[in-house]
């Protein structure tokens, strides 16, 4: 029988003593019920043919606004410490809004789990619009509302979601809602959005709120080759992806050259953007590959990239691949967090790893489990190396509604029928729980 058994595998290094293990949703991709809220600027895109791949919206969804206690118990199963969801601007602005996460955050403390709500993860009310200066101050008052009702429970805030994502996908590329085309005339929107969340940090900090993060996508990039054309346009892509969403928070200023294409009185916006924060969000996935530009619109990872643009994205070759078609290279998440460290010192507050996570199909996802275990690995070493993470987050929970794909991807560790609704863990929900008890 020794022939047949297998050998025990090898387990994730512990991680230090009060490190927080979670997972990540967001509300419009898996609360569904958008007939008991207002429209956001995601119904509005979804409702023009041709905008998602597979036509579908978000109306249903996993219907977790009316099965968030099958989803807690979920949540209790696997043996998290935190649960990341999104709170809906547009839900909060209608008659009850405000009573479903009520519900949510009570059902969470009552199953032992931690509730960190994403304060916005891209669904603007439809008849808000980021190029506008007002729409800032429009979320604090948002903002102040929530943390009033809910802020006697929650204690840990997370002020926006991927302001990068939102600025580039949605507004210069028009790939997302709201579906603008503006390429560089976007940059107002990163602005305004990166003024929301110093707003937002003062009206949680007036709330009594000390538990604060944002979560910003990163990733390495990396040149095509040593010529000075393709180490210029990765600079420029790292500026454009990495440090204009860095700075302005870290260290109060814009990255040379960008500042004066900025709207408003930019220095004094700039006191508000760089309000101190208690710990930094990454959401990782993967590097990226850039080169200069090569005179033709190509499509990477279901986006498309305008030929104009002074920089084009190009395949890592040589390593492995998710269903969705993104590398995946766990060390670079470690490459990433150490140039971070070396980057910005000790204005680099500690880290959480908002978002980590990847597409594959199946029940048995067993390359879910190989990319979790790579990633955890990879989180160690950055550890090891002296950079302070406190936090890591799955991304996702359940399959869900994935922008722009409609329902051609699965990221959740819980597989959801979208026909029935039914909810089926995964392997990798099991070995998470497993690795989870482990490291207690």
């Amino acid at each position: 029988m020794a022939s047949e058994e297998r050998s025990a595998p090898n387990p994730i290094p512990r991680f230090p003593a009060g490190f927080l293990w979670g997972v990540s949703t967001s509300a419009h991709q898996i609360e569904g019920a958008v007939d008991e809220r207002e429209p956001s600027v995601w119904d509005t895109f979804t409702a023009e043919p041709g905008r998602v791949k597979d036509d579908s919206t978000a109306a249903v969804a996993c219907d977790h606004y009316h099965r968030y206690p099958e989803d807690v118990a979920l949540l209790s199963g696997l043996g998290v410490d935190a649960y990341r969801f999104s709170i809906s601007w547009p839900r909060v602005n209608s008659p009850g809004g405000l009573d479903f996460y009520d519900r949510l955050v009570d059902e969470l403390l009552t199953a032992g789990v931690r509730p960190v709500p994403t304060l916005f993860h891209w669904d603007l009310p439809a008849r808000l619009d980021w190029l506008e200066r007002d729409t800032a101050y429009r979320f604090a008052e948002y903002v102040s509302m929530v943390v009033d009702r809910l802020g006697d429970r929650v204690k840990k805030w997370i002020t926006l979601n991927e302001p990068a994502e939102h600025t580039l996908l949605g507004h210069a590329l028009g790939t997302h809602a709201p579906g603008k085309q503006l390429l560089f005339d976007a940059l107002p929107v990163a602005h305004h959005q990166l003024l929301a969340h110093g707003l937002a940090v003062r009206a949680l900090r007036a709330a009594g709120a000390s538990d604060i993060g944002i979560a910003n996508s990163h990733g390495p990039t990396w040149p095509a080759s040593q010529e000075q054309a393709d180490l210029d346009a990765a600079a420029f892509y790292d500026v454009l992806l990495n440090r204009l969403f860095a700075e302005p928070l870290l260290l109060g200023e814009y990255p040379e050259g960008l500042g004066e294409l900025m709207p408003g009185d930019v220095q004094a916006d700039l006191k508000v953007i760089a309000e101190p924060l208690d710990w930094y969000g990454v959401n990782y996935y993967a590097p990226t590959r850039v080169g200069a530009p090569q005179g033709t619109e190509i499509e990477f990872g279901g986006v498309r990239i305008p030929a104009e643009l002074p920089f084009s994205v190009r395949q890592i070759e040589d390593v492995p691949v998710t269903d969705f078609g993104w590398p995946v290279v766990p060390e670079a998440l470690t490459e990433l967090l150490t140039t971070f460290q070396d980057r910005y010192g000790d204005r680099l507050p500690p880290i959480v790893i908002t978002e980590n996570g990847c597409s594959y199909e199946g029940i048995d996802d067993q390359n879910r489990i190989a990319y979790l275990d790579g990633h955890l690995r990879a989180l160690h070493r950055a550890v090891e190396a002296g950079v302070d993470v406190r936090g890591y987050f799955v991304w996702s929970l359940l399959d869900n509604f994935e922008w722009a794909e409609g329902y051609a991807r699965r990221f959740g560790l819980v597989h959801v029928d979208y026909d029935t609704l039914t909810r089926t863990p995964k392997a990798s929900y099991t070995w998470l729980r497993d690795v989870l008890r482990a490291q207690r």
